[in-house]
Parts: structure tokens; C-alpha cells; sequence
């Protein structure tokens, strides 16, 4: 782990995934996910005493994701409040409707169900914006995604990453853990050029319903 050398924001760590040279995530061992999961743990309890209350953990894989390295890494920003996505996130929650539990209901209820590992669900996205984006969370409702259910959380990406190579091959993705609400893992293969529509009105156009998507991940398994 050591300090970006072009940050975006200060401070902003990068977290190599292991000293041997592997271009995926999808290609780590159990053991080599479980330190990973041991350093984003540890970075969020050193932001949490340093009084930073949001760590946010993501992983650009691929050029077109904007890596600019290749081999296998993450990075970690601490930040002095949520970021404005999570913050959408929290007042609903405050509110006794968490919108993700009614998603991760829709999904099992619909067949969106790719894997599932000690009550983590790994589900093709029901609202995804892109073809074959996926959605990793705990059935039930849970705030700390730096928790116990991080190391499935990265067995069940890694596994993803695997089921979408499969079927197209070595893609580009990003992938961004959110916590504090109900925590998630969201992973955005770039499949797709998000345009005018995309960016300006916020509609999608995807060219992978879910509902194919969810069976053709299953069956690359």
C-alpha cells in the first residue's frame, strides 16, 4: 500500500493486491482477497480515528475503466463526509424505507440471483445501466461494509469478474463498495459509451435486459 503518484484527491492510497504480477482481480487466490480485505479494513479504522467519516474503496481494472496500471490494485480516499451518491442513500434509510433491501427483494423474487455465499448475494443488477452490471450485497439489511462480509463480498467479485470474462472476455470494469446505508459492492463493466441520454438525463440504454443476463452469468459459472 502506498500513496497514489497522481492523486485526485489528498490523501488517496493505491492497495496492490499482490507482489506477483496479475493483471485481475478475477485471478487472486482466497488468501490473497482475504488481505485485501484485511487492508481496506484497517485503512477504515485508522480514517474513523483520524475523526473521517467515509472511506471510499473502488477498483478501476482496464484502460477503459481508467487504470492506468496493470497490474491488479485498488484504491482507498478518505473522505470527511459521504459522498454525494451514498448521501442520496442515507436519508431514505432514516426514514424506514431502505431502497436496497426493496432491490435485493426484487431480485431474489425475480431470478436475479447469479451466486450467493454466507447470505452475500452475488445478482445481476436489476436496474443495470450497462450490460451485465452487477450488484453484491447481503440479503439482509447490514451498514458495515468493512465488516466480516467484506472477504465474501471480494470472493463474490472476483467470481463475477470470472462469470463476465467468460462471456466477453477480458473487459474493463469499475467496481465501488457503498456502506453506512445497507452496503454494496456495485460493478460497472464497460461495455457500453454512456452518451447524451446517459449523462445528461440520467436514462439508460442497455443493450442486456437483466433478465438475460442474470441466467447467462449463471450458466458461465
Amino acid at each position: 500500500m502506498f500513496p497514489n503518484r497522481y492523486p485526485a484527491f489528498e490523501p488517496q492510497e493505491v492497495v496492490v493486491h499482490t507482489p506477483r504480477h496479475v493483471r485481475t482481480l478475477a485471478e487472486l487466490s482466497g488468501d490473497q482477497l482475504a488481505l485485501v480485505a484485511e487492508a481496506w479494513q484497517r485503512r477504515e479504522r485508522d480514517a474513523a480515528s483520524r475523526g473521517l467519516a467515509y472511506l471510499h474503496a473502488f477498483v478501476n481494472e482496464g484502460r477503459a475503466a481508467g487504470a492506468s496500471l496493470a497490474h491488479t490494485h485498488s484504491q482507498l480516499v478518505p473522505l470527511s463526509e459521504p459522498p454525494p451518491v451514498v448521501a442520496l442513500e442515507l436519508p431514505r434509510l432514516e426514514g424506514g424505507d431502505c431502497v436496497l433491501c426493496r432491490l435485493v427483494t426484487r431480485a431474489v423474487g425475480g431470478g436475479y440471483v447469479v451466486a450467493e455465499r454466507d447470505g452475500v448475494l452475488l445478482l445481476a443488477h436489476p436496474a443495470a445501466r450497462a450490460p451485465y452490471e452487477l450488484l453484491i450485497a447481503p440479503a439482509a439489511h447490514e451498514q458495515n461494509g468493512f465488516g466480516a462480509g467484506l472477504v465474501t463480498a471480494l470472493g463474490l467479485l472476483a467470481d463475477g469478474i470470472r462469470r463476465l470474462r467468460s462471456l466477453e472476455g477480458p473487459v474493463s470494469w469499475n467496481a465501488w463498495l457503498h456502506h453506512g446505508g445497507h452496503w454494496h459492492l456495485e460493478v460497472l463493466p464497460r461495455l457500453s459509451v454512456f452518451g447524451g441520454a446517459e449523462l445528461g438525463a440520467g436514462i439508460y440504454v442497455n443493450a442486456v435486459a437483466p433478465e438475460a443476463a442474470a441466467p447467462a452469468l449463471r450458466d458461465a459459472g
